[in-house]
């Protein structure tokens, strides 16, 4: 049940036709699994907890570096040095409301990303690296949890969204390939494809709207365009071939 002050709180949102105290009720008693506190991670978490999810547990290792200040608008000079985690939480915990934050700076890998994510509702990918979105793509299909892709490049973002055993996986979309190194962003391009990315959490959550599943979404920047492509479900990918 929500309380008065929350029904204050959501109440533009409770407005929404299809959304209404039911989808707020289903939000607070929500889990989301964040992996990664920067640009993207950021902006989602800033949302989702703004929105009144119910548990949001944030997984990163990294400390605060100036070259993050540009994206990762969580952070300021003072966190420099600091592990984004606890910096995270704790300007979250300031926008108020009932959320309660898990902070874990942990670095997933083969053999913790299963416990990691067990017992929530949604995955939401907010990493830098292909083989460590690999590992979560895996847990996520393992445990049976939506895994929200999110990934930005210079002015161009992309998202897609995969529901275990009915949509393509992170797998099928980039077929094993694993670019490295640091790549070019402008701040703006996480938190377009980060609001892209909350909005599909509570979509899932709430039960409204139609998801990205075995569609890419990718945002072009530069010439204010989104284009969308089909993503086809490989009956030959080692992650999810057999759901």
């Amino acid at each position: 049940m929500l309380t008065e002050d929350e029904r204050a709180r959501y109440a533009r949102q409770i407005m929404i036709p299809g959304f209404g105290e039911e989808g707020q009720e289903k939000l607070k008693r929500a889990k989301v699994f964040l992996a990664g506190a920067g640009g993207l991670g950021s902006v989602v978490s800033i949302y989702l907890v703004a929105a009144g999810i119910g548990t949001l547990r944030l997984v990163d290792y990294d400390k605060v570096e100036m070259s993050n200040l540009n994206r990762q608008v969580l952070y300021g000079d003072k966190d420099i040095g600091q592990l984004k985690v606890t910096m995270a939480a704790e300007k979250l915990r300031q926008l108020g409301g009932s959320s309660k934050i898990e902070a874990l700076p942990e670095k997933i890998n083969e053999d913790n990303a299963a416990q990691l994510v067990d017992g929530f509702d949604v995955i939401i990918d907010a990493l830098d690296n292909l083989p460590t979105r690999y590992i979560l793509n895996k847990a996520a299909l393992g445990e049976n949890i939506p895994f929200l892709h999110g990934a930005v490049y210079g002015f161009e973002g992309r998202a897609m969204t995969v529901v275990p055993g009915k949509s393509a996986c992170l797998w099928c979309l980039y077929r094993g390939a694993s670019p490295k190194g640091e790549c070019p962003v402008l701040g703006v391009t996480p938190a377009v494809i980060g609001c892209l990315q909350a909005a599909e959490a509570v979509k899932y959550i709430t039960g409204v709207g139609t998801l990205l599943t075995d569609r890419l979404l990718v945002y072009d920047g530069l010439n204010m365009r989104f284009t969308e492509l089909k993503v086809k479900r490989s009956p030959h990918c080692e992650y999810c071939a057999h759901l």
